[in-house]
This record gives C-alpha cells, structure tokens and sequence, in this order.
C-alpha cells in the first residue's frame, strides 16, 4: 500500500467516526504532516511527523488493521503543539514491512523502532505506546535505556502474561486470523465488545476501514500477533520477569482504562510497583483505548507529564 492510499484511508476513519472534523480542520491536519518512509534494516517503515521540539515516538496497538493513525488520530495535534510527535507505522502493520521474528516479538519490534530513531538521528526521545507498543516501549527503555527520556505505557502488553490465563480480548485478538479467518463479524465483536467501553461509539464506518486493512494478503500470510510458539517465547513476552525491569529509572506514567478487556487493569498496578519512578492513572468506564475513548484528559495529562520535564 503507497503513502497516497495509506493517507486516503485515514480521512476515511476521520469521516468515518473517529472524530468530527470540518473540512478546513482536515486540510490542516493533512498540511502538518510530513509523510515519509525510512529504511531500517531490510524494512521500510510508514512515518508521519507532526510539529517540532523534543521528539516523542508514539506506537500503536496491535490489533485488526491498526496503523499509527488510527490509534492517535485524537491525539497528534494536541501533543504537536510543543513536540516532534512521531507516528509510524510498526513492522508488520499499516503500510510497512510485513513479517515479524515470532520468537521474540518485542524484541524485534523494539529493535526496528530504535533503528528507526538512529535513521532519524534522534538520539533521546519520549515514547508513548498503547498495548503492544506499549510493551515494545519498555523492551525499547530496557535494551537502550540511554535512549529513551519518558515514557507513557496505555494498557501495555506483556504484563503477567505468563502468570493467569489471556483474557477473552486476548483470544480474539489471537483467532481473528485463524479458523475461517477475518470477518466483518470478528472484527466489529472485538472493537465494540473489548477494545472500547461504549461501542455504540464506534461507526460502521470506522469497522469497515479496519476490516479491509486487516485482509492485506502479506499481513494474513503472516499475522503479527500469533501467540508465543515455545516457553522461551513465552517468558520473553512477559516482561514482568525481565530482571532488568526493577533497574528502570525513567519517569513513567502508565494509563489504564478500568474496564480494559484485552490487558487486565490489574497490570498497572502491579507494573507500577516494579518500576522506581512510577505514577499510574485509571480511568473509569473506559476500555483498552484510552487515548481515544478519553482523548481530552489523555492530551492533558501526557502534556502535563513530558511538560515536567521541562519545568
């Protein structure tokens, strides 16, 4: 999928429902955004770049036909105003390089994000990262700790995962390309019943769009999110037995709706107790899409918390 197409699909989700714009917002929108694609490695990765000032990485969520837009489009002009907000899209997402290394997932999404940082020549940068780019957020912050300046985790992944059963969300996620493989049926299940807390908020429209994203042939030859395939893969997706984890200093803030069907709100608290410089905030009757079911007080306090700082 070219840059072109990748941009019209979005307007799609914007007239679609994820939020109201008038046709002047748009236009803005699309006018500060600088669209690139960067090669790190043998991968090619989708970027777009809004506003200037000290960088933050910001990486989305890994589920049917996500991409970095669609999970910050509530979000990129807010935190433009006094950042350099990056938005790729990950490996395996989105109009990227398809093909993930299932035996060490995180791993090798965080490896491609900091290649991604150096091909831009950005030394430090904040990371904000919702579900599994939460967790390639942290796998980033242990690996190269030295590179990474805040960090803001939303419902990460790789949480206790290997200490209690997945939840429900979890198998969704997990089957949507198994069995008979996608549907508009198991797609609009899991946006309206797991991903959201309302999902009378959710259009069809927005449905359709992540649909036809998800039937990309390279992505259904080769999902990114298939379950670990050996203990070693397990325990390397759950970071929570990373020993590494306790020696992180970075000034963390971790969000988490309290209805989050897909990563169980009681992540947070526990991950809050491992990491030095923590603070935690739940949401109430909010889902696993925090930066999108609240994006106001998403905004406010990402603002107010990279803002420190600066103070």
């Amino acid at each position: 999928m070219d840059g072109w197409h990748h941009t019209l699909m979005f307007l799609q989700m914007v007239r679609g429902g994820y939020f109201l714009l008038t046709t002047w917002e748009e236009k803005a929108l699309q006018a500060l955004s600088q669209t690139r694609e960067i090669t790190v490695g043998s991968r090619t990765i989708y970027l777009q770049e809004f506003g200037n000032g000290p960088a933050v990485l910001m990486l989305h969520g890994g589920g049917p036909g996500a991409n970095g837009m669609s999970n910050y489009s509530r979000n990129v002009d807010a935190l433009s105003d006094r950042y350099r907000v990056l938005v790729p899209d990950m490996p395996g997402f989105g109009a990227s390089t398809k093909g993930l290394d299932q035996s060490d997932l995180f791993g090798d999404l965080a490896q491609t994000m900091v290649g991604l940082l150096d091909a831009l020549n950005i030394e430090r940068s904040h990371v904000v990262g919702n579900s599994l780019g939460g967790a390639c957020a942290l796998r980033m912050a242990l690996e190269v700790p030295d590179r990474i300046r805040r960090l803001v985790l939303m419902g990460p992944g790789g949480i206790g995962t290997t200490r209690g059963l997945p939840t429900e969300g979890i198998r969704q996620l997990i089957g949507y390309y198994k069995g008979d493989g996608p549907s508009r049926e198991k797609i609009r299940n899991f946006i309206r019943e797991y991903l959201v807390y309302d999902g009378s908020l959710v259009s069809d429209d927005l449905i359709e769009v992540r649909y036809q994203a998800s039937l990309d042939p390279e992505v259904i030859a080769s999902p990114p999110l298939q379950g670990p395939k050996s203990l070693d893969a397990a325990v390397k997706m759950d970071l929570t037995r990373d020993k590494r984890l306790k020696t992180l200093a970075h000034p963390t803030l971790i969000l988490w709706g309290r209805e989050d069907r897909v990563n169980k709100p009681s992540g947070g608290r526990s991950l809050s107790r491992k990491l030095r410089n923590c603070d935690l905030y739940e949401f109430a009757n909010t889902g696993h899409w925090v930066q999108w079911e609240r994006a106001d007080e998403f905004n406010a306090v990402v603002l107010a918390f990279l803002n420190q700082e600066a103070s």
